[in-house]
């Protein structure tokens, strides 16, 4: 363990004991003969006694010498000693945050009590939530991305500066046969498409990289586009000069904080390889000027880069804000089975912090007016390769509106599998500067819910579930106003 964790416990402890017994820090510098400034320091964690001085705490505060030097603490702090001694504040690079470890330490060490409640409650949520260290991990990077308005410009400046170094024509299609190439020849890969197919269990796998022979894994069914964003991100890990990374797309396991956040770094490189800012940022020109949202075009400037749907959906939430100024906006991923009722939200991103919903563990219903859910059951039921709508939703309850395109695919790798990508823009004045069809006629609008348990509005024959959740939250205000009523009744009685 750290030395300043060691330090922070036994200054935990001390100024437990120390407030059990009703004693000030003055109290203890005259009961000790220790000065008030140096109990000061051990208190906060800045210092740690001498074995003699430990024995004079232990002599004057009548607590066993044993006990002021363990590491353990009593219950009233033993989530923050949890916390302490794990890896997670190892882990996590909060200076990504701009926050410094030992303003951490200080916060802990001035207010152990409202930390040790703090870090209760949030232990009380995860557990309730179901949520692990994983999901804590991919919410911090989440959370990084939103600080930064998901745009990160010295990514976006070392693709530039590969292309230029490699010769790859960014104005045209970025093929894998030429990521391959530079693959191959610079990095010494070799290519392996049939040995994934031999294990069934890993057919979830798109691939596996193995790094002691600079061999990658490629299942058979990757397409173009997917063959692309692999070998990009395979690049990236080498251009960025990351070592610390995942072997798996996609992942499987991590095991720090740094894998997650490098993961997220090199597949931000591929997305802005094979999607350029500035040939994207052209195209979106073109459909945002027109007086009516052309669909077709719309779609041919999807299909006019060697990218996924999800890809270009993806890196839409990094072009947006920074060439467009678009900065409220919402990314969804939703998986759905065929013949299924069952919508699973899989990805998020909010950029405007305020749209609903953030991902949930409360199995209630996603409302069925949202596009994201409509593309999926209208694929499910066709045989197309691709389905696309937009439509201006309306949140009701959370009075703001979004216009909300969104492609539902067929999942390649899982037979009446699909998926939906979706991202939402905050109706506000500088969408309406932007985009010149927002009062395009044939966009139909919707009211729109969160999910049916919370949903006021009324009559929807979509609906899934009763508002079960507006409902009580309903009864609960009755009640109130009743109380209200009778107190103002009564008090006048007297």
């Amino acid at each position: 363990m750290e030395q300043d964790y060691i330090k922070l416990i036994f200054g935990l402890k001390l100024k437990q004991i120390r407030t059990d017994k009703n004693l000030s820090l003055f109290g203890l510098s005259k009961l000790t003969g220790l000065s008030k400034s140096y109990l000061n320091e051990i208190e906060k964690g800045k210092k740690y006694p001498k074995p003699d001085k430990i024995a004079i705490l232990s002599d004057r505060l009548d607590v066993p010498y044993d006990q002021l030097v363990s590491l353990k603490l009593d219950k009233n702090l033993a989530p923050v000693g949890e916390i302490l001694q794990s890896k997670i504040l190892k882990e996590i690079p909060f200076d990504l945050f701009g926050i410094k470890e030992s303003n951490l330490i200080d916060i802990v060490a001035n207010a152990p009590a409202k930390v040790n409640a703090f870090i209760s409650t949030i232990i009380e949520i995860a557990k309730h939530y179901n949520f692990s260290r994983e999901s804590f991990f991919l919410a911090s990077v989440r959370s990084f991305q939103e600080a930064n308005n998901n745009y990160f410009d010295d990514l976006e400046q070392k693709v530039l500066k590969f292309a230029k170094s490699y010769q790859v024509d960014l104005t045209q299609p970025v093929l894998s046969k030429d990521l391959e190439e530079i693959l191959v020849e610079e990095y010494g890969y070799t290519i392996n498409e049939t040995e994934l197919g031999k294990h069934e269990a890993l057919d979830n796998l798109r691939s596996v990289f193995v790094p002691k022979t600079q061999t990658l894994l490629l299942a058979s069914g990757v397409d173009e586009a997917q063959r692309a964003f692999i070998f990009a991100k395979e690049i990236a890990y080498h251009f960025l000069e990351i070592t610390d990374r995942l072997f798996t797309f996609p992942w499987i396991k991590f095991d720090s904080f740094d894998q997650v956040l490098n993961n997220f770094y090199a597949s931000y490189f591929a997305g802005a390889l094979v999607l350029p800012k500035e040939e994207l940022t052209l195209k979106l020109q073109d459909v945002f000027e027109k007086d009516t949202f052309d669909k077709t075009q719309f779609l041919k400037t999807m299909e006019s880069f060697n990218a996924s749907p999800e890809s270009f959906y993806q890196r839409l939430t990094n072009v947006l804000p920074k060439a467009f100024n678009i900065k409220n906006l919402f990314f969804l991923r939703f998986t759905h089975k065929a013949n299924s009722n069952k919508f699973y939200l899989k990805k998020e991103l909010h950029l405007s912090h305020q749209h609903s919903p953030r991902a949930n563990e409360t199995n209630e219903h996603y409302c069925r007016r949202w596009a994201s859910l409509k593309v999926l059951k209208d694929i499910s039921k066709s045989k197309k390769t691709h389905e696309f709508d937009i439509q201006i939703s309306n949140y009701v309850n959370d009075d703001m509106t979004y216009l909300v395109l969104s492609s539902a695919t067929q999942d390649p790798f899982k037979p009446n599998q699909y998926r939906s990508i979706t991202i939402g823009l905050l109706l506000n004045k500088q969408l309406e500067r932007k985009l010149n069809f927002l009062n395009d006629k044939a966009i139909k609008t919707q009211d729109v819910g969160v999910t049916c348990e919370r949903c006021a509005i009324k009559e929807c024959k979509l609906r899934e579930a009763p508002p079960i959740v507006l409902d009580k939250i309903e009864k609960n205000k009755k009640i109130e106003d009743i109380v209200s009523t009778l107190n103002n009744v009564f008090s006048k009685a007297l």
